[in-house]
């Protein structure tokens, strides 16, 4: 696993114990081509640490969080941005951004609020394997 990341890298925060979390991962690592993102679990040392310096230290673990340089992105904000820095198809959730943030994250904390029961939730955060363990922080 990676220890350091080059502040442009954007770095994807993401709640460790999450199904849901866990399979936006799974999702988002075979279309990341490029290998631009690098992730770590909320729960983790260095998520925390992450949290912290971009003020964030007491965030809620019901968010997915994307750090790009000094630039932090939380909801639905993060989700839209991943899109647009993925590119192709899912550029396409960029004009998403114009509809009220308000309406975006109610809806964004609705599934939140609800993911453990949805999707259930793991005992421990995913251990990543093969040549993706090193776009995970430690």
């Amino acid at each position: 696993m990676a220890t350091d990341v080059p502040q442009e890298d954007p770095i994807v925060l993401f709640d460790g114990v999450c199904n849901l979390c866990h399979g936006f991962v799974q999702f988002l690592v075979p279309r990341d081509t490029e290998g631009q993102f690098h992730f770590a679990s909320l729960q983790s040392d260095v998520g925390q640490r992450l949290l912290a310096e971009h003020g964030l230290a007491d965030h809620d673990l019901d968010s997915v969080v994307l750090l790009e340089g000094d630039d932090t992105y939380v909801k639905s904000d993060a989700v839209i941005r991943i899109g647009q820095r993925l590119g192709g198809v899912y550029r396409l959730l960029g004009p998403c951004r114009f509809f009220p943030r308000r309406l975006r994250d109610w809806a964004y904390d609705l599934v939140a609020r609800h993911r453990y029961r949805l999707f259930g939730q793991k005992e421990q955060c995913m251990l990543p394997t093969g040549n993706v363990r090193d776009r995970f922080l430690e």
